[in-house]
């Protein structure tokens, strides 16, 4: 399998998890604290420093009010 950080299908991960914070209006440090974690957290997943997990995608979708089955679809469609 190859590595998956900066592949068309993860920036496209990582844009929609960004728009998806700001329509929420959380700042990075707004979510960080709902998520239990640093806003350094927060800044490397968002920078595409890190990958996110299923379980932190799960809980990204409930605290910012998204569809994660949704979300998936349209990351499948994404071309590399």
């Amino acid at each position: 399998m190859a590595k998956t950080l900066g592949t068309a299908k993860h920036r496209t991960l990582i844009a929609l998890l960004v728009a998806k914070r700001e329509a929420a209006g959380l700042t990075q440090s707004e979510l960080a604290a709902k998520l239990g974690e640093y806003q350094s957290f927060v800044a490397r997943l968002e920078s595409g420093q890190r990958r996110v997990d299923v379980v932190e995608f799960l809980e990204l979708a409930a605290l910012l009010g998204f569809d994660p089955h949704e979300m998936m679809d349209q990351l499948s469609r994404v071309t590399e």
